[in-house]
């Protein structure tokens, strides 16, 4: 019985031993291989990124006035040939300014500016009393499209009589948000309650300054634009009070004009007078005038202009 036994077992355990390793094998084979495993679905293609687009440049190319360009600009308005002699012939005054602004070079490139009267200060109140007219607002894009062709700056002048300046300026964003289109102010006829631009000299602070290129650097800034003029006009120093308070505007190029009238000796000291203290980032300007200079002698030479100190970096011809 014994040996019976002990015959039984190895054959039992030899079957469990094939067992287990049936087992094992059919375990092994239904486990599904690295191989044939579902792989994770493809990432779909990703869009090429567009380009950013290019900033807008100024009319003769770059995004910085000073010190790479010489301006020259004509100034007038429409049918007024006594306001400088941007009167009528636009074709005409381009290629005449043209010609004039390549005697100014001297080492620079030149730009060429058209500088519109849009705003007039006038001696009758107007219907909203504040002593000033607009000009239509086709003759500016009239302007601007001539401008263009030329590869010229646009530069919207404006004279306030009573009106807040700041509120004129405004009402011309829609072309100074354009790359190549300017401002200048001219505080001369900008007047106070009861007073009549002509009759009294008018005038403007740095404060009132700050503001309107403050809103301009915003105004650049949104619009990514290239450096954008700002000019003052000056007649004489009670014309601007507090100017030691003007600062710098990024992307503002601020510009003092010295428009003195008269015989070359007293425009040379009128200039002397006015930009001995400028203040920090302030560009200067130089004035002409066909008529009133004349009167006085012979209007000053390009040669003669150009060798003011400071140079000024803008010269206008009214």
């Amino acid at each position: 019985m014994v040996v019976r036994r002990l015959l039984v077992f190895p054959l039992l355990l030899s079957l469990a031993v094939g067992c287990a390793d049936v087992e094992a094998d059919v375990t092994a084979s239904d486990r599904p291989s690295k191989a044939s495993s579902p792989s994770a679905p493809a990432a779909p293609p990703q869009p090429p990124k567009p380009k950013p687009l290019p900033l807008p440049q100024l009319p003769r190319g770059g995004r910085t006035l000073f010190p790479t360009h010489q301006l020259v600009a004509f100034v007038g308005a429409p049918g007024a040939p006594a306001l400088g002699p941007l009167d009528s012939n636009l074709e005409e005054r381009a290629r005449r300014l043209e010609k004039l602004a390549t005697s100014y070079r001297g080492g620079r490139t030149i730009l060429p500016v058209m500088e519109l009267i849009v705003v007039t200060a006038q001696g009758a109140a107007g219907r909203d009393g504040k002593y000033r007219s607009r000009i239509d607002p086709a003759q500016i894009d009239r302007y601007l499209a001539v401008a263009r062709k030329h590869k010229m700056l646009l530069m919207l002048d404006v004279q306030p009589g009573q009106a807040k300046p700041i509120d004129e300026v405004r009402r011309l964003e829609p072309w100074l948000r354009q790359p190549d289109v300017g401002l200048a102010v001219d505080p001369e006829w900008q007047v106070g309650p009861g007073q009549v631009p002509g009759r009294v000299f008018g005038r403007t602070s740095g404060a009132e300054l700050n503001e309107i290129g403050a809103y301009l650097s915003a105004v650049t800034t949104k619009y990514r634009l290239p450096e954008k003029v700002f000019v003052f006009h000056q007649l004489t120093s009670r014309i601007v009070t507090n100017e030691a308070t003007l600062r710098p505007h990024p992307g503002v190029a601020l510009i003092k004009s010295v428009d003195g009238i008269g015989a070359r000796g007293a425009k040379e000291a009128t200039y002397r007078g006015l930009v001995t203290k400028l203040p920090k980032g302030v560009h200067t300007a130089f004035k002409l005038f066909y008529v009133e200079d004349t009167r006085h002698g012979a209007l000053m030479t390009p040669a003669q202009v150009l060798a003011l100190k400071p140079r000024p970096e803008l010269v206008i011809y009214e």
